[in-house]
């Protein structure tokens, strides 16, 4: 994959046994260096496409969602300032990210993206867009709603937390504990063509909210005091 973010989505032989080696390699390292819990992983389907929709609090969250328990076949979005990075460069291409320019309207990334979908895999996106340097949910942004309206396919809200003191943790000889919480997948109803910005907003909301209600409250962010937050938090069998 090069920086325009063109390149094979592991399309040979050779690509998919290096990625096969990479994530084995990031399992062992995630397993011996934290506690990473996975929770409704039955959630996400076992085969298919589908879209994975997490919150992004830290470098670690990609890795953590790598090497998941239910989709081995799943590869990401990553912002492409990460090519700047020699070591998450190699990282991200082993693993079959797709290079995202967040500074545009990146057309390249949403035609690999579908193509993921379309080949059955999954694909892991943060809806909002950028890492929330406040660790709290920033306001999402429409592209993940727009893949799931394109490819008819689930959405699966993820929620991780811990990942953003984790590294500060295993500096200082500490195993962290990373949990990533898997909710109900959810398929959004087409958009009808009139109020089409409103609708898209609307799901946009619910994806964000449904992400929130698996974080603990601290991480809930601009999505904490949501109705739709409060409204799925009074009813757990909504969204677990």
């Amino acid at each position: 994959m090069n920086a325009e973010g063109t390149g094979n989505i592991l399309d040979t032989q050779a690509s998919r046994e290096k990625r096969n080696r990479v994530q084995r390699f990031i399992h062992w390292l995630i397993k011996a260096l934290t506690n990473t819990v996975f929770i409704g992983a039955e959630n996400l389907p076992r085969e298919g496409g589908v879209i994975v929709a997490t919150n992004h609090v830290s470098r670690l969250d990609i890795p953590v969602l790598f090497v998941n328990p239910a989709r081995p076949d799943i590869t990401a979005l990553i912002a492409n300032k990460y090519l700047d990075y020699p070591l998450f460069r190699w990282f991200a291409e082993a693993a079959g990210g797709i290079w995202l320019d967040r500074s545009q309207a990146d057309f390249a990334a949403f035609s690999q993206s579908m193509e993921v979908l379309r080949s059955g895999r999954a694909l892991g996106i943060a809806p909002e867009g950028t890492r929330s340097d406040t660790h709290g949910l920033l306001e999402g942004k429409s592209g993940t709603v727009l893949l799931a309206q394109r490819s008819g396919l689930p959405v699966v809200p993820v929620g991780i937390a811990g990942s953003d003191t984790a590294t500060a943790k295993m500096l200082t000889f500490r195993k962290p504990t990373i949990t990533a919480v898997f909710g109900k997948p959810v398929i959004l109803p087409p958009v009808p063509r009139e109020n089409r910005a409103e609708v898209m907003q609307q799901q946009t909301d619910e994806i964000m909210c449904r992400i929130a209600v698996l974080l603990p409250e601290s991480y809930r962010g601009v999505y904490a005091n949501h109705p739709r937050t409060l409204e799925l938090l009074a009813d757990p069998d909504l969204f677990r």
